[in-house]
């Protein structure tokens, strides 16, 4: 035996010294992927849903619509879009990346003056072109033409903001691009809510931000906090997972992490699984997974995968035939397989998409977007905010398609959601230029598109930003089962863990305000009006007295055609009162929208 050995441990050195040794072992088992190429397909970017934070880029006056309306300030020369929690990027065709949206954890890399400044799409400032680009709830990551990462912004965990990167920069967040290091050349990246994803050319997968759900695959749950011992060191720090084989893709959810093996066979996931939406059945369905663990429910779907997107407590998947499929929770639709109370266990095909190929998928918190071969989006789950873009406000059981009027001749590409908003990118056909007639009639449209939908009262941005940490404080400090005390707090719209009762509240209380409103009825004022003129002949003081019964009419959906302002002087008198009403931050709603990109940074119109 002990000769053998010599013998063996002889022959290992001889084969060592010979080239032949590696270059087999890198054959067999070495994953070499290279930077992919820029995209090339050009178009148009729409937007709709919830842009209270400037996250539309539609101008001030526009604050929700629930129909897609165009960023014209970013032209049509855009060849990818992304969504963040409350921000919006785009990918242009020269390699220049343009935000706009909330900056207050500098997810926008750029610096702003005001909120007018964070709403108008402006350009990043990198070293090299871009050739991808993701978003997260804070944070934004740039993949360089020559395989570097830049991001921007901040993770956030249940304590609040992490910061994006250690280097005496912990708790605080980086408003200019920063290189993330990872010691080889990237490939790919990915944004998760609160963590980034990073693949190599090794086929490595390296992984930072919070861990507290198990997202970052490389920590256990106690060295996954901020107090731990290596404390942010460990989670801002880019590490390798530990995995079986190499990736060949990557894909990123709010708490969740995929990869698809080098082979392209089977799929790997790790973070939260409380509703099964990782695809991993058995003992570890709801829980949280720390390590890579293979999708079972995938693998035993026996297609090849193309597309894997994660929402908080659902999935869809995208087989290499275009057919959909979705697993996880099914409340207020998100799963589109209709009218149904249980959750999917196992990967399920969406009945309504079974008929058509499907290029593009993409989940926000509680709905669902897809995108088919001939340029239609289909879009199903909560609407609640007109995310969905089909018009209305309505969830949906089964995908519905969105058609309007400005997506004539132009097919959308690709889709991305938001935490309230939803971007969709147009390709520009082929041919000239439109003549300044047609833009003139387009933006006409649009502007009586924004008239039509611009909401009775503007939420302020300060609710809304202490809702959205509200909800990110409940989200990551539980796991698993649902809290008892998210039934007994405001509902949100990112909260997964409502019911759906209780997150149809807000609709619920507008709804009554309304009915009230119409309680009070109109017609009976304008009587006590005329009695009163005919007993005294006093005609200033009683229109002053109902100016209030006037204002909660004309505080009506616009789109209602029975709801008309009196024509009388108070009437006027009351729109300009309206009208003070519905400042945000000392920005009137009317105010026109001007232009303020630089000259330098202007975009190129295809041709």
């Amino acid at each position: 035996m002990p000769a053998a050995r010599g013998v063996k441990r002889t022959a290992s050195k001889s084969s060592a010294a010979a080239p032949t040794g590696p270059i087999n072992k890198k054959k067999r088992g070495a994953v070499q992927l290279t930077i992919p190429n820029a995209l090339k397909k050009k178009g148009r970017v729409f937007t709709c849903g919830q842009g209270d934070v400037g996250q539309l880029g539609l101008g001030e006056d526009v604050v929700e619509t629930c129909k897609f309306n165009r960023v014209s300030a970013l032209g049509d020369n855009i060849v990818d879009v992304c969504a963040g929690g409350m921000h919006t990027v785009a990918l242009d065709a020269n390699g220049k990346v343009w935000t706009f949206g909330c900056n207050d954890e500098g997810a926008l890399g750029r610096p702003t003056s005001d909120e007018t400044d964070e709403g108008t799409a402006r350009t990043v400032a990198l070293p090299h072109k871009a050739i991808a680009i993701s978003a997260g709830d804070s944070h934004t990551a740039a993949l360089l033409e020559n395989g570097e990462v830049y991001a921007w912004g901040a993770f956030r965990d249940s304590h609040g903001t992490m910061g994006l990167v250690v280097r005496g920069r912990e708790a605080q967040a980086c408003k200019e691009p920063v290189r993330i290091d990872i010691g080889e050349t990237a490939v790919g990246i990915a944004s998760g809510g609160d963590h980034l994803v990073i693949l190599s050319t090794s086929g490595s997968v390296y992984t930072m931000g919070c861990g507290e759900q198990g997202q970052l695959g490389r920590l256990s749950q106690r060295s996954a906090s901020r107090f731990a011992r290596q404390g942010f060191s460990a989670l801002l720090t880019p590490s390798k997972v530990i995995l079986k084989c190499g990736a060949s893709r990557v894909w990123a959810g709010y708490h969740a992490t995929f990869v698809l093996d080098a082979t392209g066979d089977k799929v790997f996931a790790w973070g939260l699984n409380n509703y099964g939406q990782l695809g991993i059945t058995g003992e570890k369905r709801r829980t949280v997974l720390y390590s890579p663990t293979e999708c079972d429910a995938f693998t035993r779907a026996n297609v090849t995968w193309s597309w894997v997107a994660c929402g908080q407590h659902h999935s869809l998947a995208l087989d290499s035939n275009g057919q959909v499929y979705a697993i996880g929770r099914t409340e207020y639709g998100r799963l589109g397989l209709g009218e149904r109370t249980e959750d999917a266990e196992v990967l399920e095909p969406v009945p309504t998409l079974q008929s058509r190929k499907c290029v593009s998928i993409a989940t926000g918190t509680s709905n669902s977007f897809a995108v088919t071969d001939d340029g239609e989006v289909y879009s199903w789950g909560m609407g609640s905010e007109g995310q969905l873009g089909t018009g209305a406000t309505a969830d949906l059981n089964v995908p519905t398609l969105s058609n309007h009027k400005p997506f004539e001749g132009r097919p959308v590409t690709r889709v991305a959601a938001g935490g309230q908003h939803t971007v969709i990118l147009l390709e520009e056909p082929n041919q000239p230029s439109p003549s300044p007639e047609d833009t003139k009639v387009e933006e006409q449209e649009q502007e009586k598109i924004k008239e039509d939908e611009q909401k009775e009262t503007e939420k302020p941005r300060l609710t809304k930003r202490q809702k959205k940490q509200e909800q990110d404080e409940e989200i990551s400090s539980t796991s698993t089962a649902q809290s008892a005390e998210v039934a007994e707090k405001k509902p949100q719209k990112l909260n997964g863990d409502e019911q759906k009762e209780s997150a149809m509240e807000v609709d619920e209380t507008d709804k009554q305000d309304n009915e009230d409103k119409k309680d009070e009825e109109l017609p009976e004022p304008e009587k006590e009006c005329e009695e009163m003129d005919k007993q005294n002949d006093d005609t200033e003081s009683q229109p002053e007295e109902n100016k209030p019964d006037t204002m909660d009419t004309s505080s009506q959906e616009t789109t209602d055609s029975d709801s008309k302002p009196m024509e009388t002087e108070t009437a006027d008198n009351t729109e300009d009162t309206q009208r003070e009403s519905t400042e945000v931050n000392g920005t009137e709603a009317k105010t026109e929208k001007i232009d303020l990109i630089p000259t330098d940074n202007a975009l190129t119109t295809s041709a």
